[in-house]
């Protein structure tokens, strides 16, 4: 386990190395707590001063501020990491009660949204968890290798998982090898479904995936190709660096075009955007291949697959929710299941798992009206917080 020691971070290989060790301390330290021992104090240290350097990073007109390269400098919004750093000192120095005493300060109504949640559950003998990552059970981050989970947060989804669920599935639009990078609770504990459930992790520790068809992976690589040359042009190279940067998924591609923190000029922005567009109809002059999906801050590039009902269709959550369920034997056709979400694109989540039971829950995490309004359409079953940090407390706060 690294000993990480108090230094400068100088450059953004810098914080991008001080987070890959910071996963590693946090796991260790998830694993003291879930096995019932005192948290290490070098482990606990160690995160302590991991947080003095993300503090220490020198801030300008209200982003940190570290350098690309001996010419260039990047700012950058590290509220997330350094808040769930903070959060995780005070876990492991105050203890679980205080902790969620602290939570209640920071998020108004903490205490009701949690007793809800837990009265939604009450008495279910779950067979299945269905959740989405970033928004739903962990807070959003400007980049996404930087989301590392936080041990907290580890201990109570794990908790969840091994006390109330059969089959836990967190399912996300990234691509398998991050989300393994940044998940800190116990290998074995989750299926990782990744690229919208494409393909998925299972507690075994196999890779499982659903075949994408010769021709359409042969244009997706040559689709990669470009997008990689594209991104190390020096005057688009600021769009691999922010938000989700550029990620190559099964079976779909994620360019970032803005951040959280709106790093990048709207105009400049939407002209990134427009230069996507022209690429992939250059690609796919007859639109067969592709789609497009624009969340404002990505751009998500899907492969095709095809619908009875729909004709050609983009692949989404509810495609994978569907294939897990048959390559993983869920079993979402019995009994009752939690799904759990933040955006419209894991709505589908819930109306595959409602299509098998009509016993599903469903736990969202948002303050759009009507994001809350489409759950609730589906199901009568349902529950609205504005924090993840409340379906995070409902799930495993002892």
């Amino acid at each position: 386990m690294p000993d990480i020691r108090c230094r400068k971070l100088a450059t953004l290989r810098d914080f991008y190395a001080l987070m890959a060790e910071t996963a590693v301390v946090r796991r260790a330290l998830a694993a003291d707590v879930l096995d019932g021992r005192a948290a290490d104090p070098d482990a606990v240290q160690s995160l302590r001063n991991a947080l003095a350097c993300l503090e220490d990073v020198p801030v300008h007109s209200g982003r940190r501020v570290l350098a690309l390269d001996a010419e260039r400098t990047i700012g950058l919004d590290m509220d997330y990491e350094i808040d769930e750093a903070r959060k995780d000192v005070f876990y492991l120095e105050e203890g679980e009660s205080a902790f969620l005493d602290f939570l209640g300060d920071i998020h108004p109504g903490f205490d009701d949204y949690v007793a809800a949640g837990r009265e939604l559950l009450a008495g279910l003998d779950l067979g299945c968890l269905v959740t989405d990552r970033d928004g739903t059970v962990n807070n959003y981050c400007a980049r996404y290798l930087t989301s590392v989970q936080s041990v907290y947060n580890a201990v109570f989804l794990t908790r969840f998982a091994r006390s109330r669920v059969k089959r836990p599935v967190i399912l996300t639009s990234a691509p398998l090898d991050g989300l393994v990078q940044i998940s800190v609770a116990p290998e074995g504990t989750f299926f990782y479904a990744a690229s919208k459930g494409r393909e998925c992790l299972d507690l075994e520790g196999r890779v499982r995936r659903l075949p994408i068809p010769a021709d359409k992976q042969r244009a997706l690589d040559a689709l990669n190709a470009r997008l990689a040359e594209l991104v190390a042009r020096p005057v688009y190279e600021k769009f691999s660096l922010i938000g989700s940067g550029l990620q190559f998924k099964f079976g779909q591609s994620t360019v970032a075009r803005q951040d959280i923190g709106g790093s990048v000029p709207e105009s400049e922005s939407l002209a990134f955007l427009d230069l996507l567009r022209g690429m992939v109809a250059e690609e796919d002059p007859e639109a067969r291949t592709f789609r497009m999906e624009d969340t404002g801050l990505d751009v998500e590039i899907i492969l095709t697959v095809e619908s009875r009902e729909e004709g050609l269709k983009d692949f989404d959550k509810g495609d994978g929710v569907r294939f897990l369920n048959d390559e993983l034997d869920l079993g979402l056709f019995r009994g009752a299941h939690l799904v759990c979400g933040d955006t419209g694109s894991d709505v589908p989540m819930l109306e595959a798992a409602m299509e098998m039971s009509a016993q599903a829950r469903a736990i969202y995490v948002t303050q759009k009206e009507e994001l809350a309004r489409r759950v609730t359409g589906v199901t009568a079953n349902a529950l609205i917080v504005p924090e993840p940090d409340m379906l995070v407390a409902i799930l495993g706060a002892g």
